[in-house]
């Protein structure tokens, strides 16, 4: 698990092809690393295969390719980065599991002084059965506040802190990023759709 505040700006170093899907190594300053350790890279959460001083390896899968930016990835591309969350550490974004929904792209981008409003107003049906307003809603693996609701997609305030620290900073309108849903809203609009549609498994009869 992850809490969304992304710790370091990283680099794509080298893209492979492999057979099952991409290799990527990441420069970075947060070693040292754990091999089998897992690290947010844009908000999806891979695992470390290779540990090195100034860098770390790790390995996407077909389905994590399909689902995510990263078959866009180019040598030099910026990747925001965050460790996993140890028990004892503070909680300052939302619970965020690494798991990509799919991917939405930036329709507007207000630039308010030293704050952006990012609108994103054509997301997928997947998006919009979870939107609350000043609900949590993850981008690119930075957690954020939903600020407005709309019949087709919602908007965000970015603020300086957050453009400094991470690759939001480099988007523009048609750009896209990768879009965790809060897990909790998926676990009760999913839960209550089964119970609607019958399909909940009854419990089983007392002997």
């Amino acid at each position: 698990m992850f809490t969304g505040i992304v710790q370091e700006l990283g680099k794509i170093q080298s893209i492979q092809t492999v057979s099952s899907g991409l290799a990527l190594t990441v420069q970075c300053s947060m070693a040292p690393f754990q091999l089998g350790e897992s690290i947010a890279v844009d908000g999806v959460c891979l695992t470390v295969t290779e540990a090195r001083n100034d860098n770390f390896s790790c390995e996407l899968s077909p389905e994590t390719l399909r689902l995510t930016l990263a078959r866009h990835y180019r040598v030099g591309s910026a990747v925001n980065l965050e460790r996993a969350l140890k028990l004892g550490d503070a909680l300052g974004g939302h619970w965020v599991s690494g798991h990509v929904d799919t991917v939405i792209s930036l329709s507007k981008k207000e630039v308010l002084k030293d704050f952006w409003n990012l609108s994103f107003l054509e997301v997928p049906e997947v998006v919009l059965n979870h939107l609350v307003y000043k609900g949590s809603i993850s981008l690119n693996g930075v957690s954020l506040t939903i600020n407005a609701v709309h019949p087709t997609g919602f908007e965000v305030m970015i603020i300086p802190h957050t453009l400094e620290r991470t690759n939001l900073k480099l988007l523009n309108e048609g750009d896209q990023v990768n879009v965790e849903i809060d897990w909790m809203s998926k676990l009760i609009v999913q839960t209550t759709d089964r119970i609607l549609k019958g399909k909940y498994e009854k419990p089983l009869a007392k002997n």
